[in-house]
């Protein structure tokens, strides 16, 4: 059952890789002379957003890398 569950939350977030072209978007928009004020925040409170989900995804993925001790055992990082 969890492993439907995590399997189920995988598929609703979205890789590393679509956050950052995410990200290479809003900057992109960002950097358009024909974007208002207004726009700009929004686009920057949406950049942060993305980059928060990054981080995330970053630290779940560092927390799974496993380390060989010695004796050739796994331990989670």
């Amino acid at each position: 059952m969890a492993e439907q569950e995590n399997k189920m939350q995988n598929e609703n977030t979205p890789s590393l890789e679509e956050l950052f072209e995410g990200l290479e978007g809003v900057i992109s928009r960002l950097e358009r002379e024909e974007v208002t004020l207004e726009e700009s925040f929004q686009l920057y409170q949406k950049g942060m957003n993305l980059l928060k989900q990054c981080n995330t995804t970053i630290d779940t993925v560092e927390k799974k890398v496993q380390i060989l001790d010695e004796d050739g055992e796994a331990h989670e990082f």
